[in-house]
């Protein structure tokens, strides 16, 4: 059998994977992101599944981002310290979708304040060129500034944990949008080890702290499903007749799993493998954790089409009329917000919360 036969479009990823990791300058490698992407949209057309299309597409991107990375360090004399660029929100979860900005940050090791501090200022001009790169090749600059070349989120391990510990012992509205952001970290250069340790010292501190996790189940309940007791779907007045599938949708899922994992001391980030493993933890059952999952992936996939249909329009986003759905994708879009809010009453119940 055929790498073809087995992944649709195999051979064509693994060249696109190819020419990232041999490319000389950002230009070819803004060419190599706008060809991943289109390499997804090709990958549901072949009707690969949601996991299957944002796995391949993350890691492509992974791809890019790792490589951006290694020019510039040839044109920027970095310290002699460790140091690991992280992927945060949907690419520390490997969820990548067609519409995306940049999420990332810088940890380095120091070994006290004074130190981090003259790290600090000798890392951000390293970061901030990766930052204008990523968003030659397509990454936005995030409106938020979530991104290494902030000097807030350009930290030696200690102050990362620092800042952990505050956001998860004080959860203000800040902190609590802080954790949904960071807490979905992963590696993608440099020294993996520094992200391990963040890893098992947050783990540490969530580890059953319920006062935490009911703040931010609180704070994730404050977006239901658009779900009507008469009518099907509830349209917001000045949402243009449309639902946003990721504040509404796909994002419900994604909070749940990341309460329930950070709860259960789990370093996982995917929002699949969360709710997997929690079945295994027998927090949830089995069935439970199935039905999640499936609901899961089939918003992203509604989603995926509909930012492929707005990108090919000139207006990406994550915003759908239900009403230009065929009765069958309907259906299936009623039953995965349906599955969220079984989730949400899931967490109501588990931390006693009641709307």
């Amino acid at each position: 059998m055929s790498d073809s036969e087995i992944l649709p479009q195999s051979s064509a990823i693994a060249a696109c994977s190819a020419r990232i990791e041999g490319a000389a300058d950002i230009a070819v490698l803004a060419a190599c992101a706008a060809e991943a992407r289109q390499l997804a949209v090709a990958l549901h057309h072949e009707d690969a599944g949601a996991a299957l299309v944002t796995g391949v597409l993350s890691r492509l991107n992974d791809a890019v981002v790792v490589r951006v990375l290694a020019l510039l360090q040839q044109r920027f004399r970095l310290p002699p310290a460790r140091w690991c660029w992280l992927g945060l929100g949907s690419e520390g979860r490997l969820e990548q979708t067609l519409v995306t900005d940049q999420d990332n940050g810088l940890v380095f090791s120091a070994s006290d304040d004074g130190e981090a501090q003259q790290l600090r200022e000798l890392f951000l001009p390293f970061a901030r060129a990766a930052n204008q790169a990523l968003a030659e090749c397509g990454f936005a600059l995030c409106d938020g500034e979530v991104m290494a070349g902030n000097p807030r989120w350009c930290l030696s391990q200690s102050e990362w944990l620092e800042s952990f510990t505050a956001w998860v012992r004080t959860p203000e509205p800040e902190a609590l949008l802080n954790a949904a952001i960071f807490f979905d970290f992963r590696p993608l250069a440099g020294d993996a080890e520094l992200a391990t340790g963040l890893s098992r010292s947050l783990a540490e501190l969530t580890r059953g702290n319920e006062i935490f996790l009911r703040m931010m189940t609180t704070n994730a309940l404050a977006a239901s499903p658009p779900l009507g007791r008469l009518r099907d779907f509830v349209i917001e007045a000045d949402s243009g007749g449309t639902i946003d599938l990721k504040k509404f949708g796909s994002r419900i899922f994604v909070d749940a799993a990341r309460i329930l994992a950070l709860g259960a001391g789990s370093a996982e980030t995917a929002t699949a493998l969360r709710l997997r493993g929690m079945a295994a933890e027998g927090i949830m059952t089995h069935a439970d954790a199935a039905a999640a999952v499936h609901a899961f992936h089939a918003l992203q996939e509604i989603r995926f089409v509909a930012q492929a249909a707005a990108v090919a329009g000139g207006t990406p986003g994550n915003q759908l009329d239900p009403d230009q759905l065929n009765e069958f994708d309907r259906r299936v879009l009623l039953d995965a917000l349906r599955q969220a809010r079984t989730l949400q009453q899931g967490l109501k119940t588990r931390f006693h919360i009641e709307t």
